[in-house]
């Protein structure tokens, strides 16, 4: 992969509802443009380790903090009047505004997990300002996927489902039951049901390479956060009116790259192997040793997007 290195440009993007987006840029600006979607929902562009997927000579390198997490404000714990207008539309025509700020007729989408959802949907909506896609621990934020990582995969990890299902009434669905608590308007549901599905997540992801022992957010806000966000999305079916496998006659003539680890109980490979299935021009990539993510997986990324860069 590339060397590690460093945004030359940081700042706010001022949109509706009150929200304010940060967006970074690095490389060159004379480059190809590339925009990276972090994972969540609720995730963050982290400490910036995606840009060593893109050779800085070659690409304008624009990373997003989605709306109400990461350095975008405010954050959805601290602002839940609001959360309803926190969708992946809002998110769709939030990247819109990002790419006419700055001025972008067409980038590749770089989307790793949730990311991955947004970037289809994205594309889906707006294919004649994509170029390519590289998609890395694919989702595609169908009811099936996420009664599987929220209920489903418990057949393989029954102490940490039965823990979760602790506290969801008799007849309630999972993601109902928690996108509930975690409006609650007092902060200890709140707390109790963010440490709980946390503990959930850090189970089911456990079996990643990458992943330790432990809570998968050791902040209490950002487990809250993460929390509110992931069942927000979950509960409503990602507010994907159509399911993107039903619209993927819409990146007919865009190049993609799917990249899934074999060892991803959160996300089963089926996933990918059916959006391209569903997209010609698609090239499928399932590393063997590998879970939700690694540092493989980074590097077919890599490789990917040096080989779009030479045209």
């Amino acid at each position: 992969m590339h060397p590690p290195i460093e945004p030359h440009t940081s700042a706010m993007l001022e949109r509706p509802d009150g929200a304010r987006l940060h967006y970074e840029i690095s490389g060159s600006d004379s480059g190809r443009a590339a925009l990276y979607l972090h994972g969540g929902p609720g995730g963050s562009l982290g400490k910036g380790g995606y840009r060593r997927v893109f050779d800085p000579e070659r690409y304008r390198i624009v990373g997003l903090d989605q709306r109400g997490c990461g350095a975008s404000t405010p954050w959805a714990i601290d602002d839940l009047e609001n959360l309803d207008t926190n969708t992946t539309p809002a998110l769709i025509a939030d990247i819109e505004a990002l790419r006419e700020h700055l001025g972008i007729d067409r980038w590749l989408l770089y989307g790793v997990s949730w990311g991955s959802t947004l970037a289809l949907a994205y594309a889906q909506h707006h294919p004649e300002r994509v170029s390519e896609i590289i998609l890395l621990a694919v989702t595609a934020g169908a009811r099936d996927e996420i009664e599987w990582i929220s209920d489903g995969v418990g057949r393989i990890f029954p102490e940490a489902r039965a823990r979760l299902g602790e506290l969801v009434p008799p007849g309630e669905r999972v993601v109902d039951a928690y996108a509930r608590m975690l409006r609650d308007p007092d902060p200890a549901v709140r707390t109790r049901a963010a440490d709980a599905w946390d503990d959930w997540e850090a189970a089911h992801i456990g079996l990643s390479p990458w992943a330790g022992p432990g809570p998968l957010h050791d902040d209490p806000r950002m487990r809250e956060n993460f929390a509110t966000l992931a069942t927000h999305y979950w509960s409503q079916d990602c507010f994907l009116d159509i399911p993107i496998l039903e619209r993927m006659d819409r990146l007919a003539g865009i190049p993609g790259v799917l990249i899934h680890g074999r060892l991803d109980v959160s996300g089963p490979a089926i996933t990918p192997w059916l959006l391209h299935r569903a997209w010609p021009g698609s090239r499928l990539h399932v590393l063997e040793d590998e879970g939700h993510g690694g540092t493989g997986s980074a590097q077919v990324a890599c490789d990917a997007a040096d080989e779009f860069a030479r045209g």
